[in-house]
């Protein structure tokens, strides 16, 4: 039998607990988006980010949501499929193809901001005011540590 230092704990080990958290987030999240614009998470991911920033290329939008290419790639298409986004190729590299919402997409996106942003509140209002604070702060601090920053 190994010894108790030897036995990893998942249900308190930090790593495991951030993401099973980020996990139940993500899927509560995703009904919202998935019964008002029968999206995937990458969907969202990809609507979203466009609605964000403008413009993107793909390999863009997968360094800012986190996504493998070929998510990204699919995530894509189906948003063109819906004509929720165009691609217009890059005047130099014509590998390089930018990513734009149409005014459809951009009317799902707006759409959506409201309700992501009570979501947003509704699971801070879970927390009292010093643990709002507290956690925004701590999150920021540990990614900024993570990525070198801090």
């Amino acid at each position: 039998m190994a010894r108790q230092d030897d036995v990893l704990e998942l249900e308190t080990f930090l790593p495991y607990r951030l993401y099973h958290l980020a996990d139940l987030v993500s899927r509560e999240f995703a009904r919202i988006y998935k019964d008002r614009l029968g999206l995937t998470r990458p969907e969202w991911r990809t609507l979203s980010g466009l609605g964000q920033s403008g413009t993107m290329t793909a390999k863009e939008l997968g360094e800012q949501s986190a996504m493998h290419k070929t998510k990204v790639s699919r995530a894509v298409a189906e948003l063109e499929r819906r004509r929720w986004l165009t691609r217009t190729p890059d005047e130099k590299d014509r590998r390089i193809e930018h990513l734009a919402l149409t005014k459809t997409g951009l009317a799902a996106y707006l759409d959506m901001v409201p309700l992501a942003k009570a979501f947003e509140q509704e699971l801070l209002g879970k927390l009292d005011n010093g643990s709002r604070e507290a956690i925004i702060q701590l999150l920021g601090k540990l990614e900024s540590a993570i990525l070198g920053r801090g």
